[in-house]
């Protein structure tokens, strides 16, 4: 090979040189952004800081100070809590009878040491404040960060390690640039070591140019901070992304065995010692703790259930498994999914990963699949659609089952089919943050179709036993998380009981739908009426809408039925948007929420509660509106949990419209104690309804026993209810379109 001429010997120097120059200004950069991080956080998050000892009484402090201090004295100066002892200071403490300058020193000490526990284990928020200077700023650094992060943060490591080894490497091949007389007068080993060190040199700035690394310092180097308009804007826009930033530079407290769903140790050990591969995540996806915990959790057990609370992200834990094992190699992934969330799941995957998305579904189905057998990527394909498809081959690296709840039913088809493919798989996730209605055979019918042999081993005894016993047993194959215990950021939720009464035209038809026995017609009797201010519920329904609307906010309207949203879009005029219902096409209903979020001007997304309850994210939303109470309990629940949610950031208000003295009041009191066990045992990661007494009331049950009721009431004797049957929750789901 030819010895490169002088002048390419300093042309390539000179390169070097420009690529030391990048990978100092990556190291630089980032760092710069880095600190400018966590500084603005340390000031950001100080009053939080002092809230919380703020709320620490001065007993915390006795506790921490030698037991022969006398501190009894210091409420009555007022002196009452942890932060009243820093702020008071020795002088004022030894103010106080029986105080001197040796327990004053003690007791401000242990407060200080209160605070600095109080700060490493703060639950963060940003406030969504844009008039707060020290919250603008550390939005700003935030979004600054990212940007930096976006450009060269995957050249952060190799680039200090470029930059020392250049700078080492430089001086020793300058000489190999030297003119010929210089030469002439080297010695034959010096020559040789200067070349040999410009051979190091041009391979190192080979690689950095192929890697990428000069146009990383460009675009690094480019990145400008927002305006302040600008950040907040796009920070309620992602909020999500900027906790994840944020989680990479500082610690964001919360309990690390609640992100860990309480599992055992022994599988938390080996779930820790799972490496996740997101090189074929893009750069949109910033995983949380808890996320990647879950992702590694399927990676590790194969066969499970990931049950975490609605809005913690189970589809992107999902998208990280699957792009883990297609970086590992793996070419075909499957998701099963209702059709609701079928556009969801394809954008999602495509936002978040470099995996390909192939629609198994509608027009054109049988080419998408040869497609998908051939090329590989992630197949998307709805519950009645995957019996058709012939599957296996191929054999799917992960099938995901999205509302795996669905098959809870051995008997029903699509379990069936469920079950084909899951055999076949070499591993399989279900999703559901809906846990188990019923009574723990159901549960065990989903453990079925991964772990036989688990479900073999579970029982009622376990959960007769205790919420601990049940989850030892289901641990190996079921992880749930929820809301408060993982997304310390999330906003404040405050619900209200609007109660109203009937008025005369509302009223008469409640009282008609009593005398029938028609427990649905009772339900909606309220918007029985011609015109909106002859509904209470309705004209409560308008004022709140009004005033939320009046002061910026957002908000979704839920109802059980058809009719009921039909009178409140028609009452709500141009402020309404949708409806969506069960009969509204997945792309429409996709469309509408779409508009209704990017929508700068306030309006109000009018919902059936079922059909809008699976895979729609309505965090646009911050008032939520209930136009009467559910059966389950858990579907108000996951209504709630469509708006307040992980990407919110304003406290959620949730209105509940009740009359009193009718069906509403009636639905309230039989549900409340089972909502309350329900929840009990969903938030230790078991099944709600697997202890004795926890049992849903079911729909006829709880019909029949409310119109009886009602008819006592107001009519001052026990009557049997007419027509019955024909009018619960089941058969008037199956009378509508």
């Amino acid at each position: 090979m030819t010895a490169p001429s002088r002048r390419e010997t300093r042309a390539l120097l000179a390169r070097a040189a420009e690529v030391q120059d990048d990978a100092g200004a990556i190291v630089d950069i980032l760092q710069a952004a880095r600190a400018e991080v966590v500084e603005a956080y340390a000031i950001a998050s100080e009053p939080q800081v002092w809230a919380a000892i703020g709320k620490m009484s001065i007993e915390t402090v006795k506790d921490t100070v030698d037991g022969r201090a006398r501190l009894d004295e210091l409420p009555a100066h007022g002196i009452c809590s942890v932060a009243d002892v820093l702020k008071a200071g020795a002088d004022r403490l030894t103010a106080v009878p029986g105080i001197g300058d040796g327990t004053a020193r003690k007791t401000i000490h242990a407060a200080e040491q209160l605070k600095r526990a109080a700060r490493d284990s703060l639950q963060f928020r940003i406030e969504f404040d844009p008039k707060n200077a020290d919250m603008t700023r550390l939005v700003r650094a935030l979004a600054r960060w990212g940007a930096v992060w976006h450009a060269a943060g995957a050249h952060e490591h190799d680039a200090g390690k470029l930059a020392a080894e250049l700078a080492r490497e430089l001086p020793v091949a300058g000489p190999a640039s030297a003119g010929r007389v210089r030469r002439l007068f080297m010695r034959a080993g010096d020559k040789a070591v200067a070349d040999d060190a410009a051979r190091r040199v041009r391979a190192m700035v080979e690689t950095a140019e192929a890697g990428g690394l000069p146009r990383a310092a460009r675009e690094a180097r480019a990145v400008r901070t927002p305006g302040d308009r600008q950040a907040w804007r796009d920070f309620e826009q992602r909020s999500a992304d900027y906790y994840g930033l944020l989680s990479q530079v500082v610690g964001l407290g919360g309990d690390v065995a609640a992100s860990e769903g309480f599992l055992p140790a022994d599988i938390v050990e080996r779930v820790g010692a799972q490496q996740l591969d997101t090189s074929r995540l893009n750069d949109s996806l910033r995983l949380r703790g808890y996320q990647s915990f879950g992702a590694r959790f399927a990676l590790v057990q194969r066969r499970v259930v990931l049950g975490d609370e609605m809005g913690l992200g189970k589809t992107v834990q999902a998208i990280a498994a699957m792009a883990h094992l297609a970086a590992r190699g793996a070419t075909h992934f499957l998701v099963v999914c209702p059709a609701s969330v079928l556009i969801n799941w394809s954008r999602e995957i495509t936002r978040h990963s470099t995996i390909p998305v192939v629609s198994l579904h509608g027009n054109g189905r049988a080419r998408a699949v040869a497609r998908w057998r051939n090329a590989g990527g992630v197949g998307v394909v709805t519950f009645g659609s995957l019996g058709a498809l012939g599957l296996p081959p191929p054999r799917p690296a992960l099938l995901v089952v999205d509302e795996a709840h669905y098959v809870k039913n051995p008997n029903a088809k699509r379990s069936q089919a469920v079950n084909r493919v899951a055999a076949e798989s070499e591993r399989v996730l279900f999703l559901t943050g809906t846990p188990m209605e019923n009574r723990i055979d159901e549960f065990r019918a989903l453990i079925e179709h991964l772990r036989p042999d688990v479900a073999a081993g579970m029982g009622p005894e376990h959960a007769a036993i205790s919420v601990e016993a049940f989850r030892r047993a289901a641990a190996p194959v079921y992880l749930r998380r929820n809301q408060p215990d993982v997304l310390t950021e999330l906003p404040e939720l405050v619900q209200v009981d609007e109660w109203e009464e009937f008025g005369a035209e509302d009223g008469a038809a409640y009282r008609e739908a009593v005398r029938e026995g028609n427990f649905m017609a009772m339900r909606r009797a309220a918007f029985a009426v011609r015109r909106p201010h002859d509904s209470a519920k309705l004209t409560r329904l308008l004022e709140l809408t009004r005033e939320a609307m009046a002061n910026g906010r957002k908000v979704v309207v839920f109802s059980y039925f058809r009719d009921v949203l039909e009178t409140t879009g028609a009452a709500l005029g141009a402020d309404a948007r949708g409806p969506i219902t069960g009969s509204t096409p997945v792309a429409d209903r996709q469309r509408i929420v779409d508009e209704f979020s990017a929508s700068r001007k306030p309006a109000a997304l009018v919902c059936q509660i079922e059909a809008a309850g699976v895979g729609v994210n309505i965090q646009a939303a911050s008032v939520v509106i209930l136009c009467e109470p559910q059966v389950k309990p858990s579907i108000e629940a996951q209504a709630i949990a469509r708006a307040h949610r992980m990407g919110q950031v304003r406290t959620v208000q949730v209105h509940r419209l009740l009359i009193a003295d009718s069906v509403d009041e009636r639905m309230i009191e039989l549900l409340g104690s089972k909502a309350q066990l329900f929840d009990a045992y969903v938030r230790h990661s078991t099944i709600a309804q697997a202890a004795p007494g926890a049992v849903d009331i079911s729909e006829v049950q709880l019909a029949r026993m409310i119109v009886a009721q009602e008819q006592q009431r107001l009519a001052g004797t026990p009557e049997p209810p007419r027509r019955l049957v024909a009018t619960t929750p089941a058969t008037e789901q199956a009378r509508r379109p």
